[in-house]
């Protein structure tokens, strides 16, 4: 089955940096859409980078400039580098698969989800 492990969160002061990782297994990795979504407290779960099955990019404008998204096909590991960390981008960050997604920010897309990893930024 389908498991998605995240990794690499943490407490870091504004202006930080962090990377987080996310462990996949149970699939064939490269044929899935990825993202990152991420939940403040009192918040709705929003996209924050994802890859579409064609390995195109994309972010939301929030992040854009600071966050990159990456995968490493042959480690079933997809990351994101977050730099220039804000306050405003402390939340629980999960990472999530899907076969299809017409749409990669949007996580009704996805039906497969990490458990998250906290990231706080202060």
């Amino acid at each position: 089955h389908v498991q998605l492990v995240e990794s690499g969160g943490g407490s870091v002061q504004a202006g930080g940096s962090l990377r987080l990782s996310c462990a996949a297994s149970g699939y064939t990795y490269s044929s899935y859409c990825m993202g990152w979504f991420r939940q403040a407290p009192g918040k709705e779960r929003e996209g924050v980078a994802a890859f579409d099955k064609d390995g195109t990019t994309m972010y939301a404008d929030s992040v854009k400039g600071r966050f990159t998204i990456s995968q490493d096909n042959a480690k079933n590991t997809l990351y994101l580098q977050m730099n220039s960390l804000k306050p405003e981008d402390t939340g629980v960050y999960f990472c999530a698969a899907a076969v299809h997604a017409i749409h990669p920010l949007k996580d009704i897309e996805y039906n497969h989800w990490g458990q998250g990893t906290q990231v706080t930024v202060s």
